[in-house]
């Protein structure tokens, strides 16, 4: 059973950063591509970046680009995202996700990232 479990949340003024994780387990890590999505209160779930399974190819909403990196390291089965000069606007449950855009399998329990001064 695969099983995903995010970590790195947390609150942050306007233009700071943080590093969400996401550990992975119960399948072969290094043969999916992966997700970061996000849901803002009162609002549907948005698709934040994918990466597919060698790092090759990354990809990002235009909200996010130029702030975030997505990266994975297939050796810990761990997926990151780094939030740079975030905004009140990113404040949301990040999910980590298996799949890629829109063609999710399986989540995380998600992890709140509050965006304020």
């Amino acid at each position: 059973e695969a099983q995903l479990v995010e970590s790195g949340g947390g609150l942050v003024q306007p233009g700071g950063s943080l590093r969400l994780s996401c550990a992975a387990s119960g399948f072969i890590f290094s043969a999916y591509r992966m997700s970061w999505v996000r849901q803002a209160p009162g609002k549907g779930l948005e698709w934040v970046s994918s990466i597919n399974s060698n790092s090759g190819i990354t990809r990002y909403a235009e909200s996010v680009k130029g702030r975030f990196t997505i990266s994975r390291d297939n050796a810990k089965s761990t997926l990151y995202l780094q939030m740079n000069s975030l905004k009140p606007q990113d404040t949301a449950v990040y999910y980590c996700a298996r799949g890629g855009k829109d063609d999710y399998s399986d989540w995380g329990q998600g992890t709140q990232v509050t965006v304020s001064s």
